[in-house]
């Protein structure tokens, strides 16, 4: 499968007192990174919305593992984890400056019509991004 892999700066105000990075910010590091994924394989989101859909966040699990703190260098890695035409479930791994995984987790997605929210096929809608999304899952690391 395909995985990349996006530098994160670990802001100041993204920490508690501690320097530890509050962990709510770890699911915007999660779009950052699913932002670069859809990016690296040709797509873009603001193309889908252009035609008035979008892609909510229906399930998000988060794992922690070790801190991150200010001053370090993290990176979310990410990939598609599953894929089903309807549904993606998108994989992420904090990982910092050691390469020791700090946090995992992952978000699940459907595309919906923005006006009704309700549920699209990816496959049928946009096949070309069924096309990239089947390619990603299949290409060997």
């Amino acid at each position: 499968m395909k995985k990349i892999q996006t530098p994160i700066e670990v802001r100041y105000q993204e920490t508690d007192q501690m320097g530890v990075v509050y962990h709510a910010n770890y699911l915007v590091w999660f779009e950052i990174g699913r932002t670069k994924f859809i990016e690296s394989i040709g797509l873009k989101y603001a193309d889908m919305e252009k035609q008035n859909v979008v892609a909510p966040v229906v399930d998000a699990n988060i794992s922690f593992k070790q801190p991150v703190h200010y001053g370090e260098e993290a990176f979310v890695e990410t990939w598609i984890e599953e894929y089903d035409g309807l549904r993606t479930v998108y994989g992420y791994s904090i990982v910092n400056e050691k390469d020791e995984i700090c946090v995992t987790g992952t978000t699940k997605h459907v595309i919906v019509k923005k006006d009704t929210f309700r549920p699209l096929s990816l496959r049928r809608s946009f096949p070309d991004w069924h096309e990239a999304y089947t390619e990603a899952i299949n290409e060997e690391s």
